[in-house]
């Protein structure tokens, strides 16, 4: 990583081009390089220092690291167009009970307990298991943002009421953060330009005593200012 730029790594699903957009608005001289990285590996590439901060899936190994959470994603399933579930608006879990389920091995979902019959083979990749889908071998639960990664004509999906959600975080290594860093994560949290975490508090209003005090010395100090030098407020005898 060049001391010059920036490296966010991201997991499938994720989608930080607004954020890039707009570091690369306020810091046209300092580049965000995107990293795509596994959702297994993206803790690692933080503590190993692959990249600099990194959008991860919760839960994860996030020992030596500082976690922002961002946002909860909605648990979806994905089935065949032509499936019994296309035609509601959301699934069931029970109704999931006796569907024949894929679990890539890349699975991210935390649903320990998750409805349905897995199927015996285990996909590589979730996009293996779509491909599975559309094959007709089984149904696939994954978060909305993968489901629409790997959409297709031929598939679609469904929220699953009573499902887990599937959270997305912000992950930097623990300690003191460099300015740069600071600044990028000011700008996932939505700080405005010229804003920062370093800027010195604003002063505490009066009150109204101190108020009074405040224009009583003015005005002494503007008498002072007034009277001529050398003269007092009694005449020579």
């Amino acid at each position: 990583m060049s001391p010059l730029s920036l490296t966010l790594g991201y997991v499938p699903g994720a989608t930080p081009a607004k954020w890039a957009r707009t570091w690369a608005q306020r810091h046209p001289d300092v580049p965000l390089q995107l990293c795509a990285v596994a959702a297994a590996d993206a803790p690692d590439a933080v503590r190993e220092g692959t990249v600099d901060v990194a959008l991860i899936r919760l839960p994860a190994d996030t020992s030596e690291l500082s976690v922002i959470p961002l946002y909860d994603e909605t648990t979806v399933v994905v089935v065949p167009s032509e499936h019994l579930f296309s035609a509601a608006d959301s699934v069931d879990a029970a109704d999931l009970a006796a569907e024949p389920t894929l679990l890539p091995l890349d699975d991210v979902v935390d649903w320990p307990d998750a409805p349905g019959i897995p199927v015996e083979h285990r996909p590589e990749t979730t996009e293996d298991a779509v491909e599975l889908v559309a094959a007709g071998l089984g149904v696939l639960i994954v978060p909305q943002s993968l489901a629409r990664l790997h959409h297709r004509k031929d598939l679609t999906y469904r929220p699953i009421a009573e499902a887990p959600s599937c959270p997305v975080a912000l992950a930097v290594p623990a300690g003191p953060q460099s300015a740069m860093l600071e600044e990028f994560i000011g700008i996932v949290r939505g700080r405005k330009p010229g804003s920062s975490r370093g800027q010195a508090e604003p002063a505490p209003k009066r009150t109204a005593r101190e108020k009074t005090l405040a224009k009583q010395a003015a005005r002494a100090a503007a008498g002072k200012v007034g009277r001529k030098p050398g003269r007092t407020g009694r005449g020579r005898r």
